[in-house]
């Protein structure tokens, strides 16, 4: 069997090294456009604020070494511009010779990924706009900021990357401005969450400019919506990710509601020769069953774990995810699973929520914080239907611990049993999970 990833980062280099252990005796061919293949994208605006001093270290291994270790043929540099499904190949193009070739395939695994939305500002020609999406995004970056040694910047977003922007500029010493056209960060979390956040963000100097947007620039001045300049030496945008379908349209492959590649609960495509994961693949919500788009690296992890299944002959369905997602922001961790107060309203599902602010372990000890849970569940079945948390410490393995008990189908009554482990430097003899439970009325 030859099967072909498109793709290179980190869907694609999985999907290939998974498939090469579930059927061993396959011929792998593995094609990306980036010179580096499998780097943690997550890490790069920490690399830009120098927290992780070496870049490199972003990079797991060399196309050579994966291409040697793993017996997969590795093409960086190289894309895809076409499938003819009928005859089964793909038409590749080098991008630094410009030959193109064909190879052909029996199974076909597209990982494409996706690409920054640009904002269209009026006056920008004279102004640096940076996005940060791959790892040659993230050089430009860092080669601007040391070579211009700019002292104040903007940036437009206020979701995950943007508020990670916002952080690793502080830390460079940047004056730093957020802009976002709603009316908090992390607009995915609940307002009693978010109001915390904003507030981290303003005690560690960033210039909030909500419900407000750029109207033009002229020279280096932002002029405001809302009537106020701002003078930057850059801009930073982080307002969306298109997924990258254009070979999967242009293949007659099924598009669905988010603009994703529409797959089974196997990854398969329309074709069942054609698969599909990663930021660019549309599954399910674990919640409602409705199409659901996550652009996340855990999510891409498992999606090439249940292809690689697939192809062994062991299938193992995907289950609807979650989103489960965290953030280091400042002082503080901003984590969330499933469904917000704002999405379960549009969603017409009817909740009720607790709440719980306390310290993360024993007062007593001296290395203890505050942590502020909420909790979403079902106001009959009293299924937890999502959850968030924000605090100095412990807030991931909260988070956890509730996603785990949502996919094992517990009330939020069964919280309150739960026999978390406790020792003084970690909790307290009711965890805060715990006391959720204690509290649901």
């Amino acid at each position: 069997m030859k099967v072909i990833v498109i793709g290179a980062i980190a869907g694609g280099s999985t999907v290939a090294s998974q498939i090469r252990r579930a059927v061993p005796h396959s011929e792998i061919v593995l094609i990306g456009r980036d010179p580096e293949i499998g780097y943690g994208t997550c890490g790069m605006p920490y690399v830009i604020g120098g927290l992780i001093e070496d870049k490199k270290r972003l990079i797991g291994t060399t196309a050579e070494k994966f291409s040697e270790s793993k017996n997969i043929k590795t093409l960086v540099r190289h894309e895809v511009f076409s499938i003819n499904r009928k005859d089964k190949t793909v038409e590749v193009h080098n991008l630094d010779t410009h030959e193109t070739f064909t190879e052909s395939y029996d199974k076909l695994i597209l990982s494409p990924g996706g690409y920054s939305r640009v904002p269209e500002l009026n006056g920008i020609k004279n102004l640096p706009l940076f996005t940060l999406k791959s790892y040659a995004d993230m050089e430009e970056i860092i080669e601007y900021i040391q070579k211009e040694k700019p002292k104040s910047c903007a940036v437009i977003g206020g979701g995950f990357i943007g508020v990670e922007f916002a952080e690793n500029f502080i830390r460079l010493g940047l004056k730093t401005a957020l802009i976002e056209r709603n009316d908090r960060v992390m607009k995915v979390m609940d307002i009693e969450v978010t109001d915390i956040l904003n507030q981290e963000m303003k005690d560690n100097g960033v210039e909030l400019y909500f419900n407000d947007a750029i109207e033009r620039i002229e020279g280096k001045t932002l002029m405001m919506k809302n009537g106020v300049n701002i003078d930057v030496d850059f801009i930073a945008a982080s307002v969306g990710i298109i997924p990258d379908t254009k070979i999967a349209t242009d293949a007659g492959l099924s598009i669905g509601s988010t603009k994703g590649i529409v797959v089974n609960k196997y990854m398969q495509t329309d074709d069942p020769d054609i698969y599909a994961i990663g930021d660019a693949a549309e599954c399910t919500d674990w919640v409602t069953g409705k199409p659901k788009r996550v652009q996340l690296a855990w999510h891409a992890h498992r999606q090439a774990y249940i292809v690689a299944c697939h192809l062994e002959g062991k299938p193992v369905a995907l289950n609807g995810f979650l989103g489960s997602t965290i953030t280091k922001l400042f002082s503080l961790t901003a984590a969330m699973t499933g469904h917000s107060a704002k999405s379960l309203d549009s969603e017409g599902i009817a909740y009720k929520t607790v709440q719980h602010k306390g310290r993360s372990n024993a007062g007593y000890y001296p290395d203890h914080g505050t942590i502020y849970l909420r909790v979403h569940y079902d106001s009959e079945s009293r299924l937890i239907l999502g959850a968030q948390a924000v605090g100095d410490k412990g807030v991931d393995k909260r988070i956890d611990v509730i996603t785990t008990a949502i996919m094992g189908k517990m009330t939020v009554d069964d919280l309150s049993a739960l026999e978390l482990s406790y020792s003084p430097p970690y909790s307290s003899p009711k965890d805060p999970v715990n006391m959720l439970g204690y509290k649901a009325t």
